[in-house]
Formats: C-alpha cells, sequence, structure tokens
C-alpha cells in the first residue's frame, strides 16, 4: 500500500482519544505510546512483510530488526515480541523453524524475549513481529520534534530498495548482496542508545516509504521545512549503477509521485538520483535531528558506539513553501 492510499485508509477511522495516549495515529509516528504511570510509558508496534532474501535465517532476522527499529526510533527499550507468520503448505516446516530462529536470535540480541504469536495458512511466507517496549513519558522520541538550526544525520546507507530488485533477476554481486544484508540486519540499538544519551528529541526510521517520505512526516508532525544535500547522502555500494540500470523498485516511484508538489530538487539532479531518496528501504537507519552545535560530538559518539556509516545529511529550517529541498 502507497503512502496516499494509507493516509486515505486513516482518515476514515473514528478518532481515537484517550488522555494517557501520548503518541496515537495523529503524527504517522514509529509506534503507539500509552502512559501507565508518571515514569513509565508503553510503546507497542508491528511489522510484517514477504521475503526479501532467499535464506530463511536471514529473512527472520531481517524482518525482526525492521520491526525492533520502530521501538528504537522512539527511544523505547524492546522487552518481549510475539511473532507473526503466513506460511504455505508447500514448504517443509524446517523453513519455517529457520524463520523463527533468526528472528529469535535478533530479539535475544535486542535483550528482548519472544512470548509467544499466531500463525495462519498463507500462499505466500510473510513473517514479523508485534514488539512492546517501555520508556519514561518525558524521554519518548517523536518525530515532531525538530526544531529550525537541527542537524539531520542518518545511520545507515540507502539502497536496499535497488539492490533487492536486482536480486531477483540476479543482477546483484555477492558483495553487493553481502553489504545489503549486513545492513538489514543491524538492529538500530547502538545508534537509539547514543540518542538517547544526548536527549535528542526527534527521530524516525527509514523504511517504505523512503527517505524523503520518512522525512517528509517529521517536517510536518514539527511544523517546519528539511534541506538535504544529496552529496552527503550514503548509498550502499552499487545502489547508483543498478539504478540507472533501471532496477528501481516500484514503490520508489509511488514514494516519488505522493511527494511530487512538496519536494524541490537542484536542477542538476536528474532522475535517477531523485528516485533513489524515495527508494523503500527494509530496516534501514534512523533520520535524526540533532541540536546544532552538537552534531560532531554525536557523530563521534556514535562511530565510537559501531555506527561507523552515520553522517549529516541535511538541516531543519523555518517552514516554507516547500516543505523538502534537495541540494546537490
Amino acid at each position: 500500500m502507497g503512502p496516499a492510499t494509507l493516509a486515505q485508509v486513516l482518515r476514515q477511522l473514528p478518532p481515537m482519544q484517550d488522555e494517557n495516549l501520548l503518541v496515537g495515529l495523529g503524527t504517522a509516528d514509529d509506534t503507539a505510546v500509552y502512559r501507565i504511570g508518571d515514569d513509565l510509558a508503553l510503546l507497542a508496534t508491528v511489522d510484517f512483510f514477504t521475503p526479501v532474501v532467499d535464506d530463511p535465517y536471514l529473512f527472520g532476522q531481517i524482518a525482526a530488526a525492521n520491526a525492533l527499529s520502530d521501538i528504537y526510533a522512539m527511544g523505547g527499550r524492546p522487552l518481549f515480541a510475539l511473532n507473526i507468520m503466513c506460511f504455505p503448505d508447500c514448504l517443509p516446516p524446517e523453513v519455517m523453524g529457520d524463520i523463527l530462529r533468526g528472528g529469535a536470535d535478533k530479539v535475544l540480541e535486542a535483550g528482548a524475549v519472544i512470548a509467544g504469536g499466531h500463525t495462519v495458512s498463507d500462499a505466500e511466507p510473510k513473517y514479523g513481529l508485534a514488539v512492546t517496549g517501555v520508556a519514561a513519558p518525558g524521554g519518548i522520541v517523536t518525530n515532531a520534534g525538530a526544531r529550525p538550526g537541527d542537524l539531520l544525520v542518518l545511520t545507515k546507507p540507502l539502497g536496499t530498495g535497488v539492490i533487492l530488485t536486482a536480486v531477483k533477476g540476479d543482477l546483484a554481486g555477492e558483495d553487493t548482496l553481502f553489504q545489503a544484508t549486513e545492513s538489514m540486519r543491524t538492529l538500530n540499538r547502538a545508534a537509539a542508545q547514543v540518542m538517547t544519551e544526548f536527549s535528542l528529541r526527534a527521530a524516525t526510521d527509514i523504511t517504505g516509504f523512503g527517505l524523503l517520505g520518512h522525512a517528509a512526516e517529521m517536517a510536518e508532525a514539527s511544523r517546519v521545512s528539511l534541506v538535504f544535500r544529496y552529496g552527503a547522502v550514503p548509498f550502499l555500494p552499487g545502489t547508483l549503477d543498478l539504478a540507472r540500470m533501471g532496477l528501481v523498485p516500484a514503490g520508489a516511484y509511488r514514494n516519488r509521485d505522493h511527494l511530487a508538489e512538496r519536494v524541490a530538487y537542484a536542477d542538476s539532479l536528474d532522475r535517477v538520483p531523485r528516485l533513489l531518496l524515495h527508494d523503500p528501504q527494509t530496516s534501514g537507519g534512523l533520520l535524526l535531528a540533532v541540536p546544532p552545535g552538537r552534531e560532531e560530538a554525536f557523530l563521534a559518539r556514535l562511530h565510537a558506539a559501531g555506527v561507523p556509516g552515520a553522517r549529516v545529511v541535511g538541516r531543519v529550517v523555518e517552514r516554507g513553501p516547500v516543505l523538502i529541498t534537495v541540494e546537490d
């Protein structure tokens, strides 16, 4: 489902009002947040999808890392997860076991546990998690807290959508695929811990709506505009070459079209670079708003914590006529 269709569906839902619902549907944020006490809030999210790689264990790891990312993006700590599995009768049960084992290992790496789940028969495998986490109500990081002057830091390179499209045509090299899968199965845990250390106020994770799609949600929720510098945005090796071969997923075009009237690009950027900023990511990184003057210390701490690819990719400005501007 594209972002435009999703927005139409959400508008049909009745309003949900509860004084303890701190974050709900209103700002398209990463998790629901419900306060259960003065010093404790529950975070809840769910995500699942069809296989993105052939190895079932690796698929389980990637799907779990993707679901856990929502909790991290909000500054939370995952407590437990429930498996969500759709599985066809034509596949051997060992495949299901490998998928679940991959997910369980990633959940354990996150310091959480698998507490149950649900499985249904389906024509195509699908797997993911419903994750519950906790955070102090005052420590919740939302996509609505970006302020003019903040610097935008991205913690993982883009390109998984293009590379996974190339894999389907057997056109991605082994090293390219390896680097993509390593990125996808890497938790955003370290980046989230540093985010909490620095008491950041705005973040989101980059997944199916691409960098600019999730950035647009942050800009709308924060009532600001964002400026990105294309030359500063990191991409996985081989991404640009594969995209110029036409290996761009359909989701990138949908994401681009959804934001067509709200993004202004430098004239020097042709069609392919523009599309790459809309490439739908699987288990992508965090986009973080860092107060001015703190970006160097923040990046140094991220690199020391094992997030070597993090870099400043843009800035937050006062709300203007254009929601997002992309410079070259």
